[in-house]
């Protein structure tokens, strides 16, 4: 695709509403993502601190049954517990250590925190990497002054918050390019069906009116307005068809008068000598003239009649009635070319109609008649 082509597409409908489609499927997978994170991370740190202030409740209990003393034996029994996530530490109010287990005394307080707790480099054998521990604890003051503080190793915590984060932003990326993906294929199809109806349109604009905008057969809005827009179309190709047919028709109406016409006038400018053959040769003229008008009011009238217009005004006619005055009028005519004339016509006939377009109807039948059969038949 080139430049200018790629900077139309992009300036598309189609490519504006998949570009919101991926946006806002996006937004839906990292919000979706954000509450899994903080679902997940929330439930972690809330049954840390549930089981601290289990364990921070029962040392409690024991500082009011058995004073300081049990206090610190209870918290020395505690911290000898093998592999045991838990720190504890009983702090006076210059925060020296009266008992606990935490590799170095730091500044506590009341309340939760969470801190990385490191060991003394003074106290490290050469080459023994360094202690990073994160904990998270809960101090508690007593009525002594000492702060009782229980805490919780949560490096299992940190970790499980560092492959959980990037496991959503892996997701989340996935998800943006999906989606993305997706909309610009989305958008690259109805690309493509929308340039197909406009090279259809283009080709009708161009003459071509046989030619139809593309259906697919998946019956969406497209198909739809594909559907009406050729059925339009149908309806525009018969139209123009029969304005040819009636440009015939004029063409085919207008050529005997007209010829006759000038027949007429012809005959007169050669051969007239009086008065009373320049008067006959107008009077023939005039009549002439009359059936031009006449056939033009004819096809005003089959042109008002196709748009509805006439239609209103239609009334009963007596078709053998009309039939019969016809042919009164044309068996003289006939009988002059050499043609027998003999009319059947069945009695009490009606229709509703006009009654000058079906006596012109029938005039051009039998004129045809004459003037396209041989003399004798």
């Amino acid at each position: 695709m080139s430049s200018a082509s790629l900077k139309t597409w992009l300036r598309t409908t189609s490519f504006r509403l998949a570009a919101y489609y991926a946006a806002l499927f996006a937004l839906s997978a990292g919000l979706l993502l954000a509450l899994v994170w903080f679902y997940g991370i929330g439930t972690a740190e809330r049954e840390i601190e549930r089981v601290v202030d289990s364990r921070l409740e029962a040392l409690l209990a024991v500082h009011e049954r058995e004073g300081l003393a049990g206090l610190r034996w209870a918290i020395a029994r505690e911290s000898l517990r093998p592999a045991s996530p838990f720190l504890y530490a009983l702090v006076d109010e210059d925060g020296r250590l009266l008992a606990g287990n935490l590799p170095r005394s730091h500044p506590l307080r009341e309340g939760w925190e969470e801190f990385e707790l490191e060991d003394d480099e003074d106290g490290l054998a050469p080459g023994e990497p360094r202690l990073h521990l994160p904990v998270r604890g809960r101090g508690v003051r007593l009525d002594d002054d000492l702060l009782l503080w229980v805490g919780h190793d949560v490096e299992t915590l940190h970790e499980l918050r560092e492959r959980l984060g990037a496991a959503v932003a892996l997701g989340l990326l996935l998800t943006v390019a999906a989606a993305l993906g997706g909309g610009l294929l989305m958008a690259r199809q109805v690309s493509r069906h929308v340039e197909a109806m406009e090279r259809a349109a283009a080709a009708i604009m161009e003459g071509d009116l046989a030619r139809r905008l593309p259906e697919r057969g998946t019956g969406d809005e497209f198909d739809r307005l594909a559907r009406r827009l050729n059925a339009m179309l149908d309806r525009i190709q018969r139209l123009m068809e029969s304005l040819r047919q009636v440009s015939s028709d004029v063409a085919h109406d207008l050529r005997t008068p007209l010829t006759r016409l000038r027949q007429r006038l012809e005959h007169a400018r050669l051969r007239a000598r009086s008065a009373d053959d320049w008067a006959a040769a107008v009077e023939g003229a005039i009549a002439d003239a009359d059936e031009l008008l006449a056939t033009f009011d004819a096809l005003l009238r089959i042109a008002e009649v196709e748009s509805g217009r006439r239609r209103a005004a239609f009334a009963p006619v007596d078709l053998s009635a009309l039939a019969a005055e016809l042919a009164e009028t044309y068996q003289p005519v006939a009988e002059d070319a050499g043609h027998p004339f003999e009319a059947d016509i069945e009695p009490g006939v009606e229709v509703r109609g006009d009654r000058a377009l079906l006596a012109q109807l029938m005039a051009n039948l039998i004129e045809n008649a004459l003037r396209h059969t041989p003399p004798g038949t």
